[in-house]
């Protein structure tokens, strides 16, 4: 299966924060992704762009909180993140580029 460019529009970009480095440890990596997609075009994406098995998709929608930008009151975008958990024996380096 080879990636079509519509698998790159799912996946903005790996997130890498302390809680997504321990869901590494177990397995999972975790990805920003776009607001419409659903956890079947998150498989597809990332089993096409990454030639991994992905066992289960978990997402989460964080809401943008109210930030001020250079003193004016502005709001963050909300953002989805896919936790994706691996078949064993598959890994995703994200800390190197694709």
């Amino acid at each position: 299966m080879s990636a079509k460019p519509e698998h790159y529009d799912v996946i903005r970009k790996p997130v890498i924060t302390e809680k997504a480095t321990m869901a590494s440890e177990n397995g999972a990596v975790v990805f920003q992704v776009a607001m419409a997609s659903t956890k079947p075009q998150i498989k597809e994406a990332v089993e096409a762009v990454f030639g991994v098995k992905v066992k289960a998709v978990n997402t989460t929608i964080t809401k943008g909180k109210a930030k001020r930008f250079r003193g004016r009151a502005g709001e963050r975008s909300d953002v989805k993140k896919a936790y994706v958990t691996l078949e064993e024996g598959n890994t995703i380096d994200v800390s190197t580029g694709l």
